[in-house]
């Protein structure tokens, strides 16, 4: 109690906030854990713990669902990369007025649900749908679709995450100052030594920031390979469904998801260490 009452302001006002993360992320995040360490197909905390769980992934072929899905994450993000670099640098730099507008294009799909958006494009690119119908029934030409395949899937996850690259991006690029590349273009710099060594160095953070959370987010994508991909390719987030669901194996289920966060941490936690976080903050 006392030390309570030597807390500061700030601390004593910040304790509900740290209560509710202990209690909604953290008390979670051990169960989890933990289950992962129970005996298969048990549903109680108090068993023996064991390694078996984390055995019986690298024995079957549940590590394959984790390369996939690294794979088509990565595979998102250089694509997101090369597409949303020269968007984010018209609405910062060319575009003017009209880039309140294009933003607001590239954010209006996100009120709507992601599912809706997929099964939108499912209907667009279908056998017989609005694309290949279209060009059946105007130019007599008969295409394959590219429906239930893994170009559709990573269309999908490219159009889905788009938005979580873009806009990291616009701000990285946004704080590069004119004054800098002015400087570098007096002094006698090319277009693309402008862009080399003051513009992408500068708009790092953005860069680094947008990288992170697309990949996170992918990473755990399983709506675009359900749908798109017809069920070809088992992502790691659908493996850890059926384990929890269908299979009513919650310890193989926790085990799963305990090695996706620590792939996915170490990877988010290497790139950070590289990262100064504050000075993309302003705080310097």
């Amino acid at each position: 109690m006392r030390k309570f009452l030597h807390l500061s302001q700030g601390g004593r006002s910040a304790l509900p906030v740290l209560l509710f993360l202990l209690c909604g992320f953290l008390a979670p995040l051990v169960a989890v854990v933990w289950f992962s360490f129970m005996p298969a197909r048990t549903f109680s905390l108090a068993a023996a713990p064991s390694l078996d769980n984390y055995v019986t992934i690298f024995q079957s072929t549940s590590y394959v669902s984790f390369l996939w899905s690294l794979a088509l994450a990565s595979v998102t993000v250089l694509v997101l990369a090369v597409l949303c670099y020269p968007v984010a640098y018209g609405l910062v730099r060319v575009f003017g007025k009209w880039a309140t507008l294009l933003t607001l294009l590239f954010t209006i799909p996100l009120f709507v649900s992601e599912n809706i958006r997929i099964y939108g494009w499912v209907l667009f690119l279908i056998k017989n749908g609005v694309l290949l119908g279209s060009l059946k029934s105007m130019f007599g030409v008969e295409l394959e679709s590219i429906l239930f395949t893994r170009t559709a899937i990573l269309l999908g996850m490219v159009y889905v995450y788009l938005p979580f690259m873009l806009f990291p991006l616009t701000l990285g690029i946004s704080m590069v100052p004119n004054e800098t590349r002015d400087a570098a273009r007096d002094l006698g710099a090319t277009r693309w030594q402008v862009f080399r060594e003051i513009e992408l160095p500068l708009s790092m953070p953005g860069f680094t920031i947008g990288f992170l959370l697309t990949f996170v987010l992918a990473v755990g994508a399983i709506t675009e390979a359900k749908v798109m991909g017809g069920q070809r390719i088992i992502p790691v987030a659908q493996d850890i469904e059926i384990a929890f669901t269908y299979a009513q194996n919650w310890p193989l289920g926790a085990a799963l998801s305990v090695l996706l966060m620590l792939v996915v941490g170490g990877l988010v936690l290497a790139a950070l260490w590289r990262f100064d976080l504050d000075r993309f903050l302003g705080r310097k």
